[in-house]
């Protein structure tokens, strides 16, 4: 076990963990931040999907011990009310479903709107590729985030 210093949606925290475990568990059982979910636990799917410094990474298979003094968002820390442009553009286009996938998918968007604000049909695509959405609301997705983009 280790102490670790952590930032996480602009506080601070400090957690005794093992080393190796993903920062996934850290926010969910140590935190109680359990916006941040567990889909697949391999880094496939997306739905464990923060951001680190402001990049969307999955959480799943990321060690603890890996993170540093890097920032972490999650979406609980997103927005204080749910009203990020993505998470309204989001309601706009009615594009969750079952909502299993929605914050990795949310926070994925975010991150590509951060760094490239006015994204084409291609860059969307690919920027979500590493998101699955087992609803299939992807065409929903793509214009919610051009919408979020105009916000």
């Amino acid at each position: 076990m280790s102490i670790f210093n952590l930032k996480v949606n602009g506080k601070e925290h400090q957690v005794e963990v093992d080393p190796t475990t993903p920062i996934l568990w850290v926010l969910r059982d140590n935190l109680k931040l359990v916006g941040t979910k567990y889909g697949c636990g391999l880094s496939q799917c997306g739905s464990c999907t923060i951001h680190l410094s402001g990049i969307a990474v999955q959480s799943c298979l990321l060690p603890i011990s890996s993170v540093g003094n890097q920032e972490i968002t999650t979406i609980e820390g997103l927005s204080e009310n749910g009203d990020h442009p993505v998470q309204k553009a989001w309601l706009e286009h009615d594009v969750p479903q079952c909502g299993y996938c929605q914050a990795g998918q949310i926070m994925t968007a975010a991150a590509l709107l951060n760094n490239n604000p006015n994204p084409t049909d291609e860059e969307i695509e690919n920027a979500m590729n590493l998101n699955i959405c087992r609803c299939g609301t992807y065409l929903r997705i793509k214009q919610a985030i051009k919408t979020a983009s105009t916000l």
